[in-house]
């Protein structure tokens, strides 16, 4: 019963959670395209949602970002690097441990913001609220996997997760086994993070998809017309 549902959580879900993140996106930019975007309610709490916001974001975007290079690099690149298991495990402590540390806060203050403030509370959905505190969650859990971390510093239980990870994107059927005895903490990071991606195109979070790139090569004029004259236009420079 154990191994099966390890299988499911860990074999199976993270592809089930991957498609629905590719083609529930896809859906909602095509069905409801007025409907992706954050939301704003930057005129409430305007301090408190700057400080959390970007605390929150530079926080989550490190954490990505480590994640990402971390996990699914291969081994053998690391190694031909000179950079040794214990090295890349204690930078993996430190760096998530700041980045973790400003995300957290910077959750904290959109949580209490959202959830405290009846005005902005009166604005949100139930989605935005359930999201931002699924991230602070995560964000909590993944802090609390320092401590284990440290006690096995020399990267034999990271070894696990780079497998796992690169087992599940090259399709390895056993990729679940790899973290069949992961400690608890660890597993329910990753199922939490998995869930988060699975609920993704059902809220704010798809904003993050939305890269203004199209602003590199947009005129450098637009179209003004004068008031009560619909014949006339004239060109001025684009703010």
């Amino acid at each position: 019963m154990f191994s099966y549902l390890n299988t499911l959580l860990y074999g199976i879900y993270p592809y089930i959670a991957m498609v629905v993140l590719v083609v529930g996106s896809i859906i909602r930019y095509d069905r409801e395209p007025y409907s992706w975007r954050s939301g704003s309610s930057q005129l409430l709490r305007r301090k408190q949602l700057m400080w959390g916001s970007v605390l929150f974001h530079l926080g989550v975007l490190f954490i990505f970002a480590g994640h990402f290079v971390g996990l699914l690099t291969p081994i053998w690149i690391w190694d031909a690097l000179g950079v040794s298991h214990q090295a890349k495990q204690t930078l993996a402590v430190v760096a998530g441990g700041i980045a973790g540390t400003m995300g957290i806060v910077g959750a904290t203050l959109l949580v209490h913001r959202r959830l405290f403030d009846p005005r902005v509370r009166a604005q949100s959905s139930s989605t935005d609220t359930l999201i931002i505190v699924l991230l602070w969650v995560q964000l909590f859990l993944g802090l609390s996997t320092i401590p284990v971390s440290i006690a096995h510093i020399d990267g034999h239980e990271m070894l696990k997760f780079m497998s796992w990870a690169q087992g599940i994107f090259t399709f390895d059927l056993s990729a679940s086994s790899y973290v069949t005895d992961a400690p608890i903490i660890f597993k329910l990071h990753l199922f939490l993070g998995l869930t988060i991606l699975f609920l993704f195109p059902f809220t704010r979070l798809v904003h993050m998809l939305s890269v203004p790139v199209r602003y590199i090569w947009r005129p450098g004029y637009q179209v003004v017309r004068q008031k009560g004259d619909g014949s006339k236009a004239n060109r001025a420079p684009a703010e």
